[in-house]
């Protein structure tokens, strides 16, 4: 059976106003197109280069630079530059996690990167350092493109898959399951917790695990570190033992839960009592979502929680970013 080749598309340069950031992309084939770099002009131009590209071999690559203005038929003013890149199809043996890394302007296939201590003599040292900090941990992997040594082709480094964020969801009430709808399609792994499998929707959607546990408090304890807890069951005494178990942890990224200011003044005054310090309750969010935007139905809830979500999110990533900026121009 012959190899079916497409043509993937990235946004490896983002300077700014501009549809999409660095690292989203699309595949283009000869009869479809998966994924999108913002639509508009730029993705019509785009998905018409990469359709030029399909009799290429594997792994030719190519970029291309677009300044978003008149020329281009669109208003935004700021500037993209795309990497097209022949690439299988489908690939069997892709891993679930590690790091991809190639030259621009390079026909060698790319690079798999799955340990901290994987690297090469010929990197850039901005590279290394990018890899060594994605894979240890120090920042979040993301999608760069790290300059070459003088006179030679960038690099262009992005995750095997996008970025998830774990969130564990209490609760599969009406709330509950507006909130896993809300976060259809966004970057969030979702491990549903409530005291019983008859409880949840027969099937669950794809992006969560439902996760039956009589006491839902034994589930946080065991949460990795950097999770997201947002927390709306039936009972506020199951509510107020997974903030207790949260917080007496200490290691979460975010801890939200349902109710009013009033539920968070009760909150609040039961678990000091149970011995955990002020400055570790501050850190739980009651009310969920954007402040002022009100209203009490589910589908309202949801939204404004996910809108928050995403911009916690994105600040997280942002100050990654900044922290592996400022560590390779120190170097």
């Amino acid at each position: 059976m012959s190899l079916q080749l497409v043509v993937r598309v990235s946004v490896i340069e983002a300077r700014g106003s501009t549809p999409r950031e660095v690292g989203a992309a699309m595949t283009v084939s000869s009869d479809g197109i998966t994924g999108t770099i913002g639509g508009g002009a730029l993705e019509h131009n785009a998905i018409a280069t990469a359709r030029t590209m399909l009799d290429q071999p594997l792994w030719y690559r190519t970029t291309h630079a677009y300044p978003l203005g008149p020329s281009l038929g669109q208003c935004c003013g700021g500037f993209n530059r795309l990497l097209f890149e022949v690439v299988p199809e489908k690939s069997l043996d892709e891993p679930e996690n590690g790091l991809v890394i190639r030259q621009v302007d390079s026909h060698l296939a790319p690079v798999l990167i799955e340990g901290r201590h994987d690297r090469d003599a010929n990197w850039p040292l901005g590279l290394t350092r990018a890899v060594q900090d994605m894979m240890s941990g120090a920042t979040l992997p993301h999608a760069v493109l790290v300059p070459g040594a003088e006179g030679t082709a960038d690099w262009y480094l992005e995750p095997v898959r996008p970025a998830r964020q774990t969130l564990f969801l209490y609760g599969a009430g009406h709330v509950g399951r507006a909130v896993v709808r809300a976060l259809t399609d966004l970057p969030f792994d979702i491990m549903w917790v409530d005291t019983a499998a008859d409880r949840f929707p027969d099937p669950v959607p794809q992006h969560v695990t439902a996760v039956p546990a009589a006491d839902p408090a034994t589930i946080a304890r065991h949460a990795p570190a950097d999770a997201f807890h947002v927390v709306m069951t039936y009972s506020h005494a199951l509510d107020l033992g997974i903030c207790q178990s949260v917080l007496a942890r200490g290691q979460f990224a975010y801890l939200g839960v349902i109710g009013s200011d009033t539920k968070r003044e009760r909150f609040t005054r039961r678990l000091g009592d149970t011995g955990i310090a002020p400055g570790m309750i501050s850190r739980m969010v009651c009310p969920i979502g954007l402040p002022g935007l009100d209203g009490k139905e589910p589908a309202i809830i949801a939204a404004s929680l996910a809108a928050d979500l995403l911009q916690r999110l994105s600040i997280a990533r942002n100050v990654s970013m900044d922290i592996e900026s400022g560590s390779t121009m120190s170097s």
